[in-house]
């Protein structure tokens, strides 16, 4: 007997301007013109296709599986992106189950996209590409919105045309270790990622990425998909107030069967709370909302997989990102403690240095949290909810020890009036973006280019390492102050560096430079240029050929040879090394 499948859930990714909300508005509207029984049923945060729908979207394509379509239908999240799919989160994996990745085909592979492919790995969700924009391959056109129509009916100069944007993907996939292939030249479903050209402007290709889907979930994905009896659990996205209705929380029922009055956990910051249902409510269609205020229809039951708005007491606090599961087969003591086992894992709170985090879920606190620790990036604490005067304080506390990790990072918040007052008396930043590797990238950005505008204030003031050898010929006066010709071999060579001669004896300090008669206040290898120099004597205490070395302080090479070793080449570390050896002759301890 085979065992029942519920519907995928699938979610679309991709970077911005790909064609994402492009590409699903066609999708959703591909299947209201079929005017199919069913049509599509609009949920709460997804919508569901049903599979007679989908077969007369894709027509023979789906008959040419060659087997039984098991899956009802598909239920696709209808808002695009990293955040959304963040939250669909539940231990060790995603809830979602497959994913549209949208590749902008005139592009290729973009930052995004690379972020997008990532956090799939990461969750463990396959997914097909969508090389968008077909509708821009010179020479296509196209009559139906069928793509193997088109591709076995259209011209060479097209197909080439083709063949180029979806070779360029599959080199870039192929360098993150990633094969991939157009769907029909694939040779394994299970080795290679799918690509499937497709045009949301025009829908062709719409049919084929369905019907590939499909495919693949019901081939490849049934274990995941069958139906569990005896078990409720879902994601809840976020917690949202209705007028007429107080809090309501939008639900992404990923297995089992809720019903009205069914007793609930889900997860506050402070632990899990048991609640009752008070009500099931889907939207209504559009044709029959006669009232704005009036968006919504009660239903007994929900079935997974599908997405539904749950009105019931103390949602209050309630996170989202958090799972929720019902109280059938299992005692509410032993699911409070599942719950707040998941969740207590990605709450930090510590006494060691590191970044303050907030953020608007559970999901993506968590997705923040796993970029910065791959960053190796130092995180204090990591919490849901508005930046707080505490929080300020906490990273004010940081900045004393690392001005680098006191920060506090927002993803998705507001900033309390108090909090920000206190933020800019005390100089604390707090960084917000919309996108979460660009909030983690652009901190990054901020802490490279202050330590490299610190690092070139403070080498501003260290004599530089430098090798420079007095011309022959080029005296032009012998002391008081002596002025002559210099060649630098190596270094930079700076106004008031103290120099040396290859024993480690100090010979002078330079006084002025010159180059082609204008004053400069440094030289570097490769130049030929004047230096002057009060006290040594040419021809008694110096001489025409020999090779002189500044002499950074002690505290100067120190840091160059450590802590600035990154900043200097590896020509000018040698130098520094050939100083170090001469003036040891001299000061034992010079430079350690």
């Amino acid at each position: 007997m085979t065992s029942k499948l519920r519907q995928p859930i699938v979610v679309v990714l991709g970077h911005i301007d790909s064609g994402k909300t492009s590409l699903l508005d066609k999708i959703r509207g591909t299947a209201v013109q079929s005017r199919e029984a069913g049509g599509i049923t609009q949920h709460i945060g997804a919508s569901f296709f049903p599979i007679e729908t989908l077969y007369n979207i894709c027509g023979d394509l789906l008959k040419k599986l060659g087997a039984n379509i098991d899956v009802p239908g598909i239920l696709v999240i209808d808002t695009p992106g990293h955040a959304v799919f963040t939250n669909l989160r539940n231990r060790g994996g995603s809830a979602a189950d497959i994913s549209i990745l949208v590749v902008d085909s005139m592009k290729g592979i973009e930052v995004q996209t690379l972020e997008s492919i990532e956090i799939l790995k990461k969750r463990k969700v396959p997914f097909i590409i969508a090389l968008n924009k077909l509708d821009t391959v010179p020479g296509w056109n196209h009559s139906t919105n069928n793509f193997t129509h088109s591709l076995n009916n259209i011209d060479h100069f097209a197909i080439e045309n083709l063949d180029s944007r979806i070779y360029t993907v599959v080199g870039e996939l192929s360098r993150l270790g990633i094969q991939s292939e157009a769907y029909y030249r694939l040779k394994d479903p299970k080795k290679e990622v799918a690509i499937v050209p497709v045009s949301a402007k025009t829908g062709e290709g719409i049919p084929e990425l369905i019907s590939f889907l499909i495919g693949l979930t019901q081939n490849y994905l049934q274990k995941k998909l069958i139906v569990k009896e005896g078990m409720t659990r879902g994601i809840i996205l976020e917690v949202t107030e209705e007028i007429g209705l107080g809090n309501t929380a939008n639900v992404i029922l990923t297995e089992g069967i809720l019903r009205t009055h069914d007793e609930i956990v889900v997860a506050k910051k402070d632990g899990a709370i048991l609640t009752k249902i008070k009500a099931l409510l889907m939207p209504k269609p559009l044709d029959e909302m006669r009232d704005p205020r009036d968006k919504f229809s009660s239903v007994d039951t929900a079935i997974a997989a599908s997405g539904v708005k749950i009105s019931t007491p103390d949602l209050d606090g309630v996170l989202g990102g958090s799972p929720l599961i019902g109280l059938q087969n299992s005692t509410y003591q032993a699911i409070k403690t599942e719950i707040e086992s998941e969740i207590s894992s990605i709450f930090i709170e510590t006494d060691s240095i590191g970044v303050v985090v907030k953020s608007d879920t559970l999901g993506t606190l968590e997705a923040i949290v796993d970029i910065l620790q791959e960053n190796n990036i130092p995180i204090n604490t990591a919490d849901t909810g508005m930046v707080s005067r505490k929080d300020v304080i906490k990273a004010k506390a940081i900045s004393q020890t690392d001005k680098y990790l006191g920060v506090i990072l927002a993803f998705g918040v507001k900033t309390l009036d108090d909090a920000q007052q206190e933020s800019q008396n005390n100089g604390i930043r707090i960084f917000y973006e919309p996108i979460l590797y660009d909030l983690v990238d652009n901190y990054k950005s901020w802490v490279k280019s202050d330590q490299e505008a610190m690092t070139r204030t403070q080498l501003d003031s260290i004599i530089l390492p430098c090798k420079f050898q007095l011309l022959k010929g080029m005296t032009f006066r012998r002391s008081h102050p002596a002025v002559c010709g210099i060649e630098i071999l190596g270094g930079v060579l700076k106004q008031n560096a103290t120099i040396i001669n290859s024993t480690g004896k100090e010979v002078g300090i330079v006084k002025q430079l010159q180059d082609k008669n204008q004053t400069i206040r440094s030289a570097v290898s490769g130049l030929q240029v004047a230096v002057s120099m009060n006290e040594p004597v040419i021809g008694r205490t110096i001489s025409e050929g020999e090779i002189l070395y500044t002499l950074p302080t002690a505290i100067g090479a120190r840091l160059l040879n450590q802590k600035y070793r990154k900043s200097l080449s590896d020509s000018d570390f040698d130098i520094l090394q050939e100083i170090l050896n001469i003036r040891r002759k001299i000061v034992p301890l010079y430079g350690f």
